[in-house]
């Protein structure tokens, strides 16, 4: 089994020290396969540093399917097909917002622009959806809130978890957007036509910052 290595940018975070050993050994211990694979377990942290977050979108659990998670909320491998329904869902919202969408499910372009992918569990059992929700992922999002909150940054929030994560947000000058998730169960009740994209570059743009290209990888423009 590939150890995990923890993310060097955020290991300050108290979390490592206090929290992760225990989370690591449940890990190594349960007999079932576990997703994504040990070393993409920190994949959104280590492909967003916080000096470079920006914008940050939660997740729930990655997804149970073996072959679609690799550590990034919402994202999936770019052979996938068909996407998962609540991908399928936000490149629906894309191109209402702003008339198109990437060409795979792989958004580590996103994170390469300072989005940060962050679920909120790290770990989940294949094919058993939440199975790992209450193995103490909670405090490693909350830290994550607090600290990329030390600075202005716009947070995602879709559905009722991510919502109620915005107390650990520090007060500041933030974007801060909610609506329902992009879930077929929720979707046509206030995400489908909530316009996150072009809100984001819009805030990114009134502060004088580059704005998010989400649907072309940068180096593809070049």
């Amino acid at each position: 089994m590939t150890p995990h290595r923890i993310p060097k940018h955020w290991s300050g975070l108290p979390f490592f020290a206090e929290d992760w050993p225990a989370i690591e050994s449940a890990i190594a211990a349960d007999p079932r396969q576990i997703l994504p694979p040990n070393h993409q377990r920190f994949a959104a942290l280590d492909l967003t540093p916080p000096a470079e977050t920006r914008v940050v979108i939660l997740g729930q659990d990655p997804y149970p399917t073996p072959g679609h998670a690799h550590g990034l909320a919402f994202s999936v491998e770019p052979d996938v097909q068909p996407l998962p329904r609540s991908l399928n869902n936000i490149y629906k919202e894309m191109v209402d917002d702003i008339d198109q969408a990437p060409q795979t499910g792989d958004l580590r372009h996103w994170a390469a622009q300072g989005v940060l992918l962050l679920n909120t569990a790290l770990s989940v059992p294949a094919k058993e959806a939440n199975g790992h929700k209450h193995l103490g992922w909670s405090k490693l999002v909350h830290q994550v809130l607090a600290h990329t909150s030390q600075r202005p940054t716009a947070y995602i929030l879709w559905g009722n978890a991510a919502q109620k994560l915005e107390t650990f947000v520090n007060p500041g000058d933030h974007l801060i957007l909610k609506s329902a998730h992009p879930s077929p169960l929720s979707a046509r009740r206030g995400f489908f036509g909530s316009r996150p994209f072009s809100a984001v570059n819009h805030w990114l743009a009134s502060r004088g910052e580059a704005t998010i290209e989400w649907t072309t990888p940068p180096e593809a423009l070049e």
